[in-house]
């Protein structure tokens, strides 16, 4: 999770006018990808703690 904060953080940080579309398109790319991760490790634990109870 800390890697998605700090995803987060690096573009809020930053001037989109001053980036090259691609690289814009890049990060994104990644936040999506962390954000699917994390979305996924949530999905894990809450099954996990529902099969348990």
């Amino acid at each position: 999770m800390g890697d998605l904060a700090t995803a987060i953080d690096h573009l809020a940080a930053e001037d989109p006018s001053e980036l090259p579309l691609s690289l814009i398109a890049e990060q994104l790319i990644d936040l999506h990808w962390q954000m699917a991760r994390l979305q996924a490790e949530i999905g894990r634990r809450t099954c996990l703690r529902g099969s348990l109870n």
